[in-house]
């Protein structure tokens, strides 16, 4: 697998609270450019993901639930955004019930991968980003992705709740999509000054060590006050910790698709 397959990355995890949007986001930032068109489709129903990318509530529609649940076409739902050659299909409420909608859909796990596959060849990267669950849409991302990024908090709550939540996903892998991967695990919202969460990173490398990214996202104002702007971090503090990291990220997230599957 190389930069320039078409490859659809899944970031899930099913806590909230640990960053998947803020890694979405700024990660799809980071990768699009003039030589990598990006697109990320939030499958989220409360639609943080296209909020943040500047789109108002009331023009949410059509989004990724249209495709998914009303056989919306997918490349009419696309969208640019403000950041060159990152496009979006946003989120939208309709996606709560979006569970209820597909269980007596045949091959329901399916659906959203039908879906890309309308769309994927025209973007190098299509990064999704997943509901905090592990609801039916998780699954359908699970299955639709080439590979999969779990962000995770340095916390208690949130480590002891990462092993069930990769057996789940190990085993939705194994059934339904075999060819995708584990990418890595990302340590979000670090706070260096916590003792307690030195020791859960560094217990989190000791156990996972190499599917551990290299790179952390540290807790960050410039990080937290994006969203209301607006923008990626990149045009709101470009110049900040918080913008190296993600480019640190992307750069890693590039060289590990790269290497061979295990």
């Amino acid at each position: 697998m190389t930069d320039k397959s078409h490859v659809v990355i899944a970031v899930v995890n099913n806590k909230g609270g640990v960053g998947k949007t803020t890694t979405s986001v700024n990660l799809a930032a980071a990768l699009a450019g003039p030589r990598r068109k990006v697109l990320l489709v939030d499958l989220d129903s409360q639609a943080s993901a296209s909020l943040w990318l500047g789109v108002d509530r009331p023009r949410l529609k059509p989004s990724s639930a249209s495709c998914l649940l009303q056989a919306f076409p997918v490349p009419k739902a696309v969208r640019t955004t403000g950041v060159p050659h990152l496009d979006l299909v946003t989120g939208s409420v309709e996606l709560a019930s979006a569970d209820l909608a597909l269980v007596d859909v045949p091959g329901r796990e399916l659906t959203l991968k039908h879906v890309l596959q309308r769309i994927r060849e025209r973007y190098d990267i299509v990064l999704l980003d997943c509901p905090p669950s592990l609801s039916l849409v998780t699954v359908n991302a699970m299955v639709a992705a080439d590979a999969l990024i779990v962000p995770v908090t340095p916390q208690h709550l949130a480590v002891e709740g990462l092993v069930s939540f990769l057996s789940a996903t190990e085993k939705v892998r194994s059934r339904l999509a075999p060819r995708g991967r584990l990418l890595g695990i990302l340590l979000t919202m670090v706070e260096t000054a916590r003792s307690a969460g030195v020791e859960l990173r560094e217990g989190l490398r000791a156990q996972y060590r190499h599917d551990v990214f290299y790179t952390e996202i540290m807790a960050s104002h410039c990080l937290a006050d994006a969203p209301a702007a607006g923008k990626s971090i990149f045009q709101h503090a470009p110049r900040s910790r918080a913008a190296s990291a993600f480019r640190r990220l992307s750069a890693e997230v590039l060289e590990r698709l790269r290497r061979p599957r295990h």
